[in-house]
């Protein structure tokens, strides 16, 4: 069964498993008390993403994770940080085997057992760009990774690189728009034996999770990998393949578990292109980048776009790559934005301490995280929030965006404040958030006259009731007005029904 607008809540798992340990060293993944799990459940949360198990290379850890500008983001993060706080990134892996500090594949595949069982699905990452520099299958399979020559090599050491012991010279893995990553080896999406062997890897993973969150998923795209690496592929005269990676391996995966869920890390407006090569959600960056920079209308403009496009968005506020919530909006701002997350259409992803209010990002090369005290009103906001979206209106409801107009003549408030509506069978709910700094208000007209001639706008998230007669509500228009960053969440019941 597909799952619908899902929520899915991200675990750094170096971290978490090391907090564990410190209160009981001999406890495994699969022993993780059940109460945990039934906790988010609870919650609403429907997928568990457990980021950072594959095994990596921990001997290279020294060679690469000393960096000054690295030094620099551990100090920030955990003043004390010491050596053995460093495990090196979780997106330079060795092999697609869960590390044995996590207990090995079969403690992961308990977990899944255990997981699936309470409801919940469980993911993993799947970096399909590269691998660690010092992958052991630099030696055994070598042909899957972009090989270049001296010539590149002396006349850029930092993308490029020589194997030790041996005349071959590699690439290291980049984003087009920054210097390559020193601790990985770029995959050649040119290569058929490259595009099989991940195919087959996402094949054989298929047993241990419900799913895979694609990191950098843009980066295979035979645009975005020819305009990369066009140089080195004109050089050695690589042909294009004819069809995008996604299209095939997502294809033959499904194949296999029709229900497994691919969740694309997207930029650069390629959502759409990876939605049709079949990802199941895609990161909405840009409405993270609305929140910081934009307003209520521009929020709104980007949710008129497809509904159905819109179901297949990944909606967040903050996870292992961006600032905290809480340190990035403060904590009003955070509020009214995780209101709106989570009364739109689209998958939520939520990280662990945001409901907590932590305000540290930690670099992923570091496993463990500073002490932080929790922000009582975020954790009893969260709480609240998620028990009033746990329900079925947002999970299976009908959605729209009613339109704002003025409260009175010439006033331009209206414009701060977006409305969302969802209807499920015989329950309406509408939102109201002041999306702006300023006590602003609004009008929205809405028929609720099936209702009777009398309705109640119960507000569950502020527990305030309202009573209006449905002929004003149409005529004239419900009036709302909120101070800055604050919600309504009405719950809509005619009266007469209530009688």
């Amino acid at each position: 069964m597909k799952l619908q607008n899902p929520k899915i809540y991200e675990i750094n798992t170096r971290v978490f498993f090391r907090q564990l340990k410190n209160n009981n060293p001999s406890i495994t993944l699969s022993a993780i008390p059940e109460d945990y799990w039934r906790n988010l459940k609870n919650l609403g949360i429907d997928i568990i993403w457990l980021m950072g198990v594959w095994k990596t290379v921990p001997s290279a850890v020294d060679k690469y994770c000393y960096e000054e500008g690295l030094i620099k983001e551990y100090a920030k993060a955990l003043p004390d940080w010491r050596n053995e706080d460093v495990a090196g990134s979780p997106y330079a892996i060795d092999e697609y085997r869960v590390s044995e500090e996590f207990g090995g594949d079969d403690e992961i595949k308990s977990l899944k057992a255990k997981l699936n069982k309470m409801g919940l699905k469980l993911i993993l990452d799947f970096i399909p760009n590269h691998f660690h520099a010092e992958t052991k299958l630099l030696n055994t399979n070598a042909e899957i990774f972009l090989e270049t020559d001296q010539e590149s090599y002396n006349n850029d050491p930092h993308t490029c690189f020589k194997i030790e012991n041996r005349n071959k010279y590699f690439v290291h893995g980049r984003d087009p728009f920054f210097p390559a990553w020193q601790d990985t080896v770029q995959i050649n999406f040119f290569s058929e034996h490259a595009r099989k062997y991940l195919t087959d890897i996402l094949k054989s993973i298929t047993d241990l999770c419900d799913g895979v969150r694609c990191d950098m998923a843009m980066l295979p795209l035979l645009n975005v990998f020819q305009n990369t690496w066009g140089r080195i592929l004109s050089k050695h005269k690589l042909p294009r393949p004819k069809e995008e990676f996604w299209d095939i391996a997502i294809k033959e995966v499904k194949k296999i578990i029709k229900d497994f869920l691919f969740i694309a890390e997207v930029y650069w407006n390629l959502e759409e292109q990876l939605q049709d090569s079949g990802f199941d959600f895609t990161y909405d960056k840009s409405l993270l980048d609305i929140f910081e920079n934009g307003n209520a209308e521009s929020i709104r403009n980007h949710l008129l776009t497809d509904e159905d496009r819109q179901h297949k968005t990944v909606r967040f506020l903050e996870n292992h790559d961006e600032k905290r919530a809480v340190h990035r909006f403060g904590v009003d701002k955070s509020m009214a934005a995780a209101v709106i997350i989570n009364t739109i259409p689209g998958a939520k992803l939520f990280y662990d301490g945001q409901f907590e209010g932590r305000k540290v990002k930690l670099p992923v090369q570091l496993n463990r995280a500073p002490t932080e005290k929790a922000n009582v009103e975020i954790q009893k906001f969260y709480k609240h929030l998620l028990e009033i979206t746990n329900t079925k209106i947002f999970k299976y409801g009908e959605y729209k965006l009613p339109d704002t107009e003025t409260s009175w003549r010439d006033n331009l408030l209206y414009k701060n404040i977006l409305v969302i509506e969802w209807s499920y069978q015989n329950e309406i709910i509408l939102i109201a958030v002041n999306f702006s700094q300023i006590t602003s208000s609004c009008r929205v007209k809405i028929d609720l006259t099936s209702l009777g001639k009398n309705v109640s706008l119960i507000d569950i998230l502020n527990n305030i009731t309202y009573e209006r007669q449905t002929d004003s509500l149409l005529d004239v228009g419900l009036y709302i007005e909120l101070k800055p960053f604050a919600s309504h969440i009405f719950k809509i019941e005619g009266l007469e029904t209530q009688s």
